[in-house]
């Protein structure tokens, strides 16, 4: 446990560095929070280190190398020391205690989820070989993109960044890339954490500048958007119903001898038939390094600035360009979230310049009313325009270099339950119209995910309503009500339109999943501002008893959504029991011990990335296993992601009977021909060779190469053909 400590101390030292260099760039951005946005100087750091790295790395400028990170860090550091050197001790030395409070409690989550990983530490399952494989490639690659490390000789074709931020941070951090995946996610869920206190707090500032209150809403936010689940726990109660039939909550039958060890924690996740709509903190439990998770942090320094953009009331060509530059990150890390976010960009943008431009206070007739407000309209769209064109060129700029080579997985956009008139055409430009394709959620179960958030939601803009002529909106109003237009807007839109992609029975769950994610996040912050804004105004204006009723209901609601990490953590990492260390793949010591010290000898003696035969298998096996976790390329991993990856069966799929050749074939002079095709340097034999393979030859290897590793059961060939 110490080691893990100590490497914990590491890593974190390595993230408070990039945030101490960045302090001054962020101050000036978030002048109007409270806290001037430290915490964000982390997230800022983050993402214009790696992307100078990247593009560096892509026009191949320097590689991508330990000292030349550091060399890109030393030169931020300058720039930042020079931009605000007069104010950066004097802003920091004014809000020191809310630095020491921000930092201890990124320390106390960071540890708290280190020491939470370390009970179940393995890098395997789900898609973990995945994620481990893209950040183990870019560590080996010198320049980028990256190659794909389960279809050579091709890049990765996958929203990658957010792996290249873990492998920037790896190499920074000087720990292997096997301590710093459980610490991503450590790191991640302590900057989700932090960030929401943050953006709650400030929702709160202008206000009530009563700490004590500020506290308590940051504090809400944090725990609601990084630990809540949803009303799903409700079945904790009753009768548990088979996985996938859910029973309406009407017809529950109470059930004490069940409770509560029947509760199975991913139902809350798969609730509706055929669809994923999961939330940050199964995405922490899980601990699969998917683009989405990868980018939490992204998207929290996005939703801070737009507020901070609100608060202010001002538009620059820096703010834009900064926005579009988050943007291009989001993208990069998860396309949805680009997406999703410029649209939240375009409303933050319009309200500002429509409502500098819009005022029809005093203005009693309603027919001048709307003349007017057509006219002003007008007068306010060109800068509306211009506004957008420049977030958008620069979000276009700033991706350039990824989409290269990047192509989209999808082919389309589906209409759900179109008339047959429809689907007898099939397809309309991106429109399909495909029979059978017409699910909807019900309603009731639409409550149990996101009732909660409305609960509150609601009374929130009934009492905006109701207070119209009492209180003017501020900053913080409107900004919650446009996240929670637009997180609505997110959870409507599955019920009618999907991106076409290669599951054919759950064709709507990937669009499901990556739009109520967000909307998840969004209701999160909106959620803990209403709660102190509610009960702060209502005290005056209701009765103490509906005061009362409004705060239990909102009581057990609370209590369900926050009983979930309680059953999932307890569930996924064995009721915290077995303490493993954060070194993530010492399990492949218990299940294939001859292929880990193997695998140990290639990380330390093999640079580069020459290309490694080893057996081919589907995904979510252990097949892949050499090239994950090493970041050596091999001829084919997991078939069917490569199939989602590149968009069609046919470019995978003759690979595996050439691999099954390689080993299998007797003939020398095929395997060869086969060998110098795939530019194979070294041949891989160990337990799940053998087992795949059963005619395998291995003494043809030896004319085409020689043995440059031997223990026990595994053996690796260095392959030598002229």
């Amino acid at each position: 446990m110490l080691s893990d400590l100590l490497n914990t101390f590491q890593w974190w030292a390595t993230i408070f560095f990039i945030g101490t260099v960045f302090i001054p760039i962020t101050n000036l951005i978030f002048p109007n929070f409270f806290d001037k946005g430290y915490i964000f100087a982390k997230i800022i750091g983050i993402a214009l280190i790696s992307y100078t790295v990247f593009i560096l790395g892509f026009f191949k400028i320097l590689p991508f190398e330990t000292q030349n990170i550091f060399l890109v860090a030393a030169v931020f550091f300058l720039i930042n020391f020079f931009i605000n050197k007069k104010n950066w001790i004097s802003n920091s030395r004014s809000i020191l205690h809310i630095i020491i409070l921000e930092e201890f409690i990124f320390i106390l989550i960071l540890i708290f989820w280190s020491l939470v990983h370390a009970h179940q530490p393995d890098i395997h399952g789900l898609e973990k070989y995945m994620d481990y494989g893209f950040i183990n490639s870019i560590l080996r690659a010198k320049y980028f993109p990256p190659l794909d490390m389960w279809l050579t000789p091709h890049y990765i074709n996958y929203y990658y960044f957010g792996h290249l931020a873990a492998a920037v941070l790896t190499k920074l951090s000087l720990l292997p890339s096997s301590i710093t995946f459980n610490l991503v996610l450590s790191t991640i869920a302590a900057l989700g954490f932090v960030s929401a206190f943050s953006i709650g707090a400030n929702l709160l500032f202008k206000l009530n500048d009563k700490r004590y209150t500020l506290y308590a809403g940051g504090l809400i936010t944090a725990f609601v958007l990084n630990f809540a689940g949803n009303l799903h726990t409700i079945y904790l109660f009753f009768k548990p119903y088979v996985n996938e039939n859910p029973v309406p909550f009407w017809q529950l039958i109470f059930s004490p001898q069940t409770f509560p060890n029947s509760y199975w924690y991913p139902n809350s996740t798969r609730f509706i038939h055929n669809t994923i709509h999961e939330f940050p903190l199964y995405s922490y439990v899980v601990s699969d390094l998917h683009g989405h998770v990868l980018d939490i942090p992204f998207v929290l320094l996005t939703i801070a600035l737009l507020l901070n953009i609100l608060i202010s009331k001002s538009l620059n060509i820096f703010k834009l360009l900064l926005l579009a530059f988050l943007l291009a990150i989001m993208y990069m890390t998860n396309a949805w979230d680009g997406i999703i976010y410029f649209a939240l960009s375009f409303l933050i943008i319009s309200y500002i310049i429509l409502r500098s431009n819009i005022n029809l206070q005093g203005i009693q007739n309603s027919k001048f009313r709307i003349q007017n407000y057509i006219s002003r309209f007008k007068i306010a769209l060109p800068a509306l325009a211009i506004n957008i064109l420049i977030l958008g060129a620069g979000f276009i700029v700033f991706i350039i270099p990824f989409n290269l080579n990047f192509k989209p997985f999808a082919s389309g956009i589906g209409i759900l339950c179109a008339p047959k008139f429809l689907t007898d055409i099939g397809n309309f430009g991106p429109f399909l119209f495909e029979q059978n394709h017409c699910q909807h959620s019900p309603l009731w179960q639409l409550f149990i995910l996101y009732g909660f958030f409305y609960f509150w939601a609601i009374p929130f803009i009934v009492f905006l309503k109701l207070n119209a002529k009492r209180y003017t909106l501020n900053a913080s109003d409107i900004f919650v009500l446009i996240l929670i237009l637009l997180s609505t807007l997110l959870i409507v839109i599955p019920e009618f339109i999907y991106v076409k992609d290669i599951y054919p029975a759950h064709y709507r769950a990937n669009t499901m999943f990556k739009l109520v994610y967000q909307s998840f996040i969004m209701l999160s912050i909106s959620c803990g501002y209403i709660i102190i804004r509610l009960i702060s105004n209502l005290k005056s204006q209701i009765s103490n008893l509906k005061l009362v009723v409004l705060v239990f209901i909102g009581s057990i609601g609370l209590f369900l959504v926050m009983a979930y990490p309680y059953f999932a953590l307890n569930s996924y990492f064995g009721d915290l029991k077995k303490y493993s260390g954060l070194n993530g793949t010492n399990y492949l010591k218990a299940l294939y011990s001859d292929d880990y010290e193997a695998i140990l000898w290639i990380d330390k003696n093999i640079k580069g990335q020459p290309i490694v035969l080893e057996a081919q298998g589907d995904s979510y096996t252990d097949y892949g296993r050499v090239s994950a976790n090493t970041g050596l390329p091999t001829v084919l991993g997991w078939t069917v992601h490569e199939w989602l990856w590149r968009g069609s069966y046919d470019i995978p799929s003759p690979r595996i009977l050439d691999v099954q050749k390689m080993y299998e074939s007797k003939d020398v002079k095929e395997t060869k021909q086969l060998l110098k095709k795939y530019n194979v340097s070294f041949v891989f034999i160990g337990e799940l060779e053998k087992q795949k393979y059963p005619n395998l030859n291995e003494a043809k290897f030896q004319s085409l190469g020689k043995i440059i590793y031997q223990k026990r059961n595994t053996k690796i060939f260095k392959i030598h053909i002229r």
